[in-house]
């Protein structure tokens, strides 16, 4: 079921939008293949709910009244509408997509539901574009192996967590050409922007696992970022992970 629910996503792929010139920060290229972006449905809101999928990911985050959150590459607004009634009045939902069409079909859809405590944001494929010293919680679901630009995508999000924010990633344990993101290799990019895993588990009711991090320290500096090399799993059962480590 889990494998006819990730196939029902990509169903459609989208146009990579064009990053906006910026300073001239030089950042390490990522050493692994990119997702094509598909379908902004992962699965029908239906199913995904009769696995129980997003009020399991807000409990393991711990997002409660109050909490204020961005839901990066929102999509359709599967989380983004959760987000809004678990957070309450007291609370907000920053909800951010790259392609235009979509962030503007989120966009009536929130006003059509009238949620008072969501705001919908355009980004860029490099930069999520979020208001520093703001969130609680970033959530990233099924979406970060389409990042293309991993070390800067991370380094910009920095600043936006609140002192004790955390970022919490969900995604499938396979290549990233294949729509998912291999743990190792997660923990690595994090790493080398600065952010220390605090918890990582399975998690199949939404299709792979759930990984939490929390920025450590002083953000490095563009140039100092080292990229991770990973090598991608044989294609035989039972092989073992591959490691990803930092290259020097």
């Amino acid at each position: 079921m889990l494998i006819a629910l990730a196939v029902a996503g990509c169903d459609a792929t989208e146009p990579r939008p064009q990053p906006t010139p910026t300073e001239d920060l030089r950042f390490p290229a990522a050493d692994r293949p990119v997702a094509t972006i598909v379908s902004a449905r992962w699965s029908t809101e239906e199913a995904r709910d009769r696995l129980n999928e997003a009020d399991t990911v807000m409990d393991l985050a711990q997002i409660k009244p109050g909490t204020t959150v961005a839901d990066i590459g929102a999509g359709e607004g599967y989380y983004t509408i959760r987000l809004a009634a678990r957070v309450g009045k007291n609370g907000r939902v920053l909800a951010e997509d790259i392609i235009p069409g979509v962030r503007d079909g989120l966009a009536q859809r929130v006003s059509r539901e009238r949620l008072d405590n969501v705001s919908v944001r355009l980004g860029e494929p490099e930069d999520p574009k979020l208001p520093g010293n703001s969130f609680d919680r970033i959530l990233m679901v099924h979406m970060y192996h389409e990042i293309e630009e991993p070390y800067e995508f991370l380094w910009r999000m920095r600043p936006s967590l609140r002192p004790d924010g955390m970022v919490v990633v969900v995604d499938a344990d396979r290549e990233t050409q294949n729509h998912g993101t291999p743990p190792e290799l997660l923990k690595c990019e994090f790493a080398a922007v600065g952010y220390r895993l605090v918890t990582m588990r399975d998690m199949p009711s939404a299709g792979g696992y759930l990984a939490m991090f929390k920025a450590e320290g002083p953000r490095p500096e563009p140039d100092a970022i080292r990229a991770c090399r990973h090598q991608p799993a044989p294609q035989k059962s039972g092989a073992p992970k591959p490691e990803s480590t930092t290259d020097e």
